[in-house]
């Protein structure tokens, strides 16, 4: 028998958490990016939890990693086609943020300006 998912619940898993998206923009903006310049443009996210979303990035199809040959071993990170497919969605999403937090009279902290 064949497990039906959600497609929503699936977009969700797959780009949930504090860091995806804005690692996805990161990347978007200039690509490749080697791991350390992925860690000094993503604001406070730890190297352990960089590797961590990276992997899962990698895992479902949204970044490519790029190894070298290298001393000390030299590692690119791109997006995928299907990883620029989401820009527009990230765009939609802040735009909808903006307009609520407007609604709830917060103000904006971080703002990736996708």
């Amino acid at each position: 028998m064949e497990k039906k998912v959600c497609p929503l619940q699936h977009t969700l898993e797959l780009l949930g958490g504090k860091w995806k998206m804005a690692i996805i923009y990161q990347l978007s903006l200039v690509s490749p990016k080697r791991f350390k310049e992925l860690e000094r443009s993503v604001i406070g996210i730890t190297p352990t939890m960089l590797t961590t979303q990276l992997k899962d990035l990698e895992a479902n199809g949204l970044i490519t990693r790029k190894p070298y040959a290298t001393v000390p071993p030299t590692v690119e990170y791109s997006l995928t086609e299907i990883g620029f497919s989401i820009i527009p969605l990230a765009s939609q999403l802040r735009e909808w943020g903006i307009k609520h937090m407007k609604d709830l009279g917060l103000e904006e902290a971080i703002d990736w300006g996708v």
